[in-house]
């Protein structure tokens, strides 16, 4: 596709933005049907209620006159009783939902915010563990216990390493590398693969079991537990240049995904369910893996990068052919609209995330960061 295509693909994706904003009065959009785009919304975001006001901030940056920045505080706003609940997955709503802010417009709100939500993420440390566990307040506080980890939990190095930035907090930086490392060293497989969770002994730190809250099984590859690990450390490589490890990391699971990506390059939402071809795709996974993509390529530099470059702009291309509305003549649906997401398949999922195919918003965030770079509002190194 050409830069025009990305163009009118954000275009399209300005529309359902506008849309959505309109329509979130009673809280933030966390999903929303395929047939007709009706959205799901939590009255505080829940873990994914960042994404919307990332979006919002990228929508000002593209179209400041009709979404003002007031939007972007308003969202934001909602989510703020969360800063300093005990869930390591705050780190992905307050990195895209406020350190972005300040990263694009240096505004204070969303600063304080930020850096609210990641001294509360550093106090949540535990050195027997080595890590920040998921917290008693995590989305699956009620199935796990206190000493429980996932490769989720990487959301919290973004915000971490930010905020030690903002504030030569040498600690901070401490607990972000800790953490990073030993969440890696659990969860990604001798073949570059990743499993999703694990549980750890809370005095000695040992590993007890690995397993999954939403993949296929104990053993597959969930699709969003490879995207995260492929982002995050992706994100740490272009944040943290003087570490190899980091960028050795990124590489290993971004090539484990090239390699294990259907053709159409847009993944099926665990690897290994045995009902492949028919099963739910997930575009968000597939969206979050060609941020990712970006993101190292600019870690990289144009030589090194270019291939990881390439495969993020193919991506972006099947999502937008494939997935991204009005797809034919005669769709009736809001244009701009992410489809083929899937939370999750598992029976046990909660209530609010029992969604196999649907716009989910931080597929539709990535996708639009994505835009955003390809258009050459921002660039990739930059968020």
């Amino acid at each position: 596709m050409s830069r025009s295509d990305f163009l009118s693909a954000r275009e399209r994706t300005l529309a359902r933005i506008a849309q959505t904003r309109d329509a979130s009065t009673a809280g933030l959009p966390h999903w929303a049907r395929t047939e007709d785009g009706k959205w799901t919304f939590t009255s505080d975001g829940d873990w994914t209620g960042g994404a919307f006001v990332g979006v919002l901030w990228l929508a000002h940056l593209a179209d400041p006159q009709r979404f003002p920045i007031s939007d972007a505080h308003a969202a934001l706003a909602r989510m703020l009783p969360r800063a300093e609940r005990r869930t390591a997955f705050k780190g992905f709503g307050f990195y895209h939902g406020a350190a972005l802010g300040s990263i694009l417009f240096g505004d204070e709100t969303a600063r304080d915010a930020a850096l609210t939500a990641a001294r509360s993420l550093e106090q949540m440390f535990d050195p027997r563990l080595g890590l920040i566990p998921l917290g008693q307040e995590a989305e699956e506080a009620s199935a796990v216990g206190i000493a429980e980890s996932s490769i989720d939990s990487l959301q919290a190095t973004g915000l971490l390493y930010w905020a030690a930035d903002q504030l030569g907090d040498s600690h901070m930086e401490d607990v972000a590398n800790a953490h990073m490392r030993r969440v890696l060293e659990i969860h990604v497989r001798p073949d570059r693969s990743v499993i999703q969770s694990s549980t750890l002994d809370p005095q000695t730190g040992k590993v007890l079991r690995t397993h999954t809250h939403k993949g296929y099984s104990d053993v597959s590859t969930w699709g969003r537990a490879q995207g995260w690990a492929v982002l995050y450390t992706a994100h740490a490589a272009m944040v943290r240049p003087q570490k190899p490890l980091w960028r050795e990391y990124a590489m290993r699971v971004l090539d484990w995904w090239i390699a294990h990506v259907p053709a159409d390059l847009v993944a099926y939402w665990d690897f290994d369910d045995p009902a492949i071809p028919n099963t739910s795709r997930d575009t968000a996974a597939t969206a979050i893996a060609a941020a990712a993509s970006l993101r190292l390529a600019s870690a990289l530099g144009p030589i090194d990068g270019a291939k990881y470059r390439d495969f993020a702009e193919r991506t972006v291309s099947q999502l937008i052919s494939g997935y991204l509305t009005p797809i034919g003549t005669g769709d009736q649906r809001p244009r701009g609209m992410l489809t083929g997401g899937c939370f999750t398949r598992k029976a046990e999922a909660r209530d609010i995330d029992t969604a196999p195919d649907a716009e989910l918003i931080f597929g539709s965030y990535f996708l639009f960061e994505l835009l955003v770079i390809l258009t050459g509002l921002v660039a990739a190194g930059r968020i």
